[in-house]
């Protein structure tokens, strides 16, 4: 009865949305636009308030002292176990008699969905942009040490991982938080930063799983078809997000699965034919990715300026720290959660420091980062790079970019209800969650009308704002996993660790 209502709620705002939002398309977008400023105007002075004495932005401390601390708190985990984490992926490890709801590969293939996307095709380019090519070795450091944090998380998530009223997985930070604090003897702290993220998440699945998507959606396919109309484009992602967020993790997981190595390959794959035709330069990008990277042109902000760049763009596009990926792994079936944790960590890797490199490479190559047509622009400084194949690598793009962008607004509209399920639960009779998809999928129609500089302000806001209570909080719970560590590392080290196949 309940999916049947969820049903209903969503696709009522499919159908009246339309005739309620076209009758005044400037005012809407300006008062929209109105709101969004706001609320960054008031919240970002707080995350990037500059700490006096180091003179960093808080939310560039807590990130930059989270990925140092666990990377070297478990021994750089993420290198020693690097190939052990290809081998659980290929599902040498799985058994299908442990409890979860969805496998490894799954389990990585949806966190992937929710960060390989435009974050790094847009997210690189803005960067690039903003920031200069200096960025992306910010990018790739955030990425190295990211590793480390999501390994921590993922851990966590399934060392804590409980039931919902229904009988499937939740976990994530707002779970392990409270409950890890709890048993430290601070249940009203645990309980504090547990719902503080759950806030956060919802909020973060709205801008940056949400908004963002849609609207960098409809800017890809309005340059390819001037002629694209935002709430067409809005009303049609919506609806073919709600056929799959309505069947839950698993249906979510089983789309993911196929669709995000076929994207990433097509990508990759032409990002590797534009960079073959320009092997000869390849070398002297690359040095200015480093050169650039500590003595940026004044144009770009400085050396901090370039720093907090990278940093924002790593975050955005491979959430290590957020906590955000750990939501799905949570629902991984393992009996081991040092194992998924090390699934977990590959996400960094590939998302960041494969496609993200990929894409950087292929924009600073093509010089279309120095086109005046594109400044300021995310998507279509990429797509102006890809068009350098041929006429029609542009449209590619577009299907490809598309693609990745409903893979996200699938994967994060499952973190927001896994939120709202913590913070309700039973409560409203079990509406709670029925509303938050309502509002989710008719924000996604929304996406295409924003300006994108408010959108993705309040995007990293949102994002960003989750690092706080997570990495806080398993820096002090860190003995816990690093105990599981080393119980691990000295079975697989001993060959004592069963394999299934």
């Amino acid at each position: 009865m309940q999916r049947i209502t969820s049903w209903i709620f969503v696709f009522a705002f499919l159908l009246f949305s339309p005739t309620i939002l076209a009758q005044s398309d400037v005012d809407f977008q300006a008062q929209v636009n109105h709101i969004f400023e706001g609320i960054n105007g008031a919240y970002y002075p707080i995350l990037f308030w500059e700490i006096p004495l180091i003179k960093l932005p808080l939310i560039l401390f807590v990130m930059l002292t989270g990925g140092i601390f666990f990377t070297v708190r478990y021994v750089f985990l993420n290198v020693r176990l690097f190939r052990h984490a290809i081998d659980v992926v290929k599902g040498d490890y799985d058994h299908p008699e442990h409890e979860g709801d969805i496998s490894h590969f799954q389990a990585l293939t949806s966190a992937l969905s929710a960060t390989v996307g435009l974050g790094n095709i847009a997210g690189v380019a803005v960067a690039i942009g903003a920031g200069g090519p200096g960025a992306i070795f910010w990018i790739w450091i955030a990425a190295f040490f990211g590793m480390s944090m999501k390994f921590s998380s993922c851990t966590f998530a399934q060392l804590y991982r409980t039931k919902d009223s229904k009988g499937g997985m939740l976990g994530g930070p707002m779970v392990y938080l409270s409950e890890g604090l709890s048993e430290r003897g601070f249940p009203k702290a645990g309980k504090f930063l547990g719902v503080f993220f759950a806030i956060m998440t919802i909020m973060a699945s709205f801008g940056g799983g949400n908004l963002f998507q849609a609207n960098q959606t409809f800017e890809i396919i309005k340059m390819q078809f001037p002629a694209a109309n935002p709430w067409v484009v809005g009303i049609t992602l919506a609806f073919l997000a709600g056929i799959v967020l309505l069947g839950g993790i698993k249906r979510i997981g089983a789309v993911t699965s196929k669709l995000v190595p076929l994207m990433c390959a097509f990508f990759v794959i032409t990002c590797l034919i534009i960079l073959g035709s320009n092997l000869g330069k390849v070398p002297f990008m690359l040095g200015s990715i480093f050169r650039e990277a500590f003595n940026p042109d004044a144009v770009y902000g400085g050396f901090l300026g370039v720093m907090i760049q990278g940093l924002r763009r790593a975050s955005f596009s491979n959430e290590a720290g957020l906590g955000s990926a750990a939501i799905a792994h949570s629902a991984a079936k393992t009996d081991e959660p040092v194992r998924e944790g090390v699934v977990a960590m590959i996400g960094p890797f590939i998302d960041t420091i494969i496609v993200c490199t990929m894409t950087a490479l292929v924009i600073l190559i093509t010089d279309s980062h120095q086109d005046p047509s594109v400044q300021g622009k995310g998507v279509e400084m990429t797509a102006l790079a890809f068009a350098t194949l041929g006429e029609f690598m542009p449209y590619l793009l577009t299907a490809a970019i598309c693609v990745f962008a409903y893979s996200t607004v699938i994967s994060w509209s499952y973190y927001g209800e896994r939120a709202t399920e913590y913070l309700f639960g039973n409560k409203f009779g079990g509406k709670a969650i029925a509303l938050y998809k309502t509002v989710y999928v008719f924000l996604i129609i929304l996406g295409p009308v924003l300006t994108i500089g408010h959108v993705v302000e309040f995007a990293d806001l949102m994002l960003l704002s989750m690092a706080f209570p997570n990495i806080i909080g398993m820096i002090y719970l860190s003995k816990i996993v690093k105990a599981k560590v080393d119980d691990y590392l000295g079975r697989y080290q001993s060959g004592k660790m069963p394999k299934y196949k």
